[in-house]
């Protein structure tokens, strides 16, 4: 038999841009662990840019950034998350474990009719 698991994927849209979702929260983490940008988005096998651009898009819909970055140079650049980062990053994952909570009785049912 298989295992069964729910996965929760929940996305904070903020107008038409997704502000936060399970991949800018990882990459949030991989850069609260690393302190680089770059660190972080090969951690995930994604490109620089890639990166650079879900920043920019977190950065823009939240009050205060969530990552302040200093460029490289000779030593490299940085990457921080800020505590609005941090704050953020604990609630999405406090939401993903409400709503796991939340859907426990629907999923034995749904368990039930799964190979």
């Amino acid at each position: 038999m298989a295992t069964i698991r729910v996965v929760p994927r929940i996305r904070i849209v903020s107008g038409r841009d997704i502000a936060l979702g399970p991949g800018k929260v990882e990459l949030l983490e991989h850069i609260a662990r690393t302190g680089s940008l770059r660190q972080a988005s090969a951690a995930m096998e994604m490109s620089y840019m890639r990166a650079w651009t879900l920043v920019q898009t977190m950065n823009r819909c939240f009050r205060q950034p969530v990552v302040v970055t200093t460029r490289g140079g000779a030593v490299g650049g940085s990457a921080t998350v800020t505590d609005t980062g941090k704050a953020a990053v604990a609630l999405y994952r406090r939401m993903e474990t409400f709503s796991l909570r939340g859907i426990r009785p629907a999923q034995r049912e749904l368990t039930k009719l799964l190979r």
